[in-house]
């Protein structure tokens, strides 16, 4: 099997994104977004799934978190799809269920290349530390339950 390993990279006005990952890794990561709480999302997605994960992030912050949030999820999705190449051995569709302190995670995830995201949280404060929870709501392709 091929290694499924991505480098990405994207470059605008208000960010300069590089992401390198390896899917059949072992949870190693070294992430710098300047946002220590999205630090620590991508620190446990990367930890729990096996994979490594080096984001390094230079954004626009003295505006706000959006670009650096948006731009840094466009470039992991890519690198995921890129390292995923063609697919092979794997299946499209998996679900996982997590009880966490005092909330419960459900995920269902389908590769399918189509981008589509349905959230039910009930966000009582405006940040996590320098983490805007507005900005888990400025998904394109986002279906509210709430």
């Amino acid at each position: 099997m091929e290694a499924r390993k991505a480098v990405c990279t994207r470059k605008t006005g208000e960010t300069d994104i590089t992401i390198e990952i390896d899917l059949d890794g072992s949870g190693k990561t070294e992430i710098n977004t300047g946002i220590g709480f999205f630090d620590h999302m991508l620190n446990s997605f990367a930890r729990h799934g096996f994979f490594d994960l080096k984001v390094d992030v230079k954004g626009d912050l003295y505006v706000d978190t959006h670009h650096t949030i948006e731009d840094t999820g466009i470039v992991l999705g890519k690198a995921i799809k890129q390292a995923l190449g063609d697919k092979a051995g794997i299946k499209r569709y998996a679900s996982f269920i997590m009880p966490m302190d005092e909330s419960l995670i459900l995920s269902a995830v389908d590769l399918s290349g189509r981008p589509y995201l349905v959230y039910d949280l009930n966000l009582s404060t405006p940040k996590v530390g320098e983490f805007d929870t507005q900005m888990v709501s400025f998904s394109t392709f986002v279906e509210r339950r709430n």
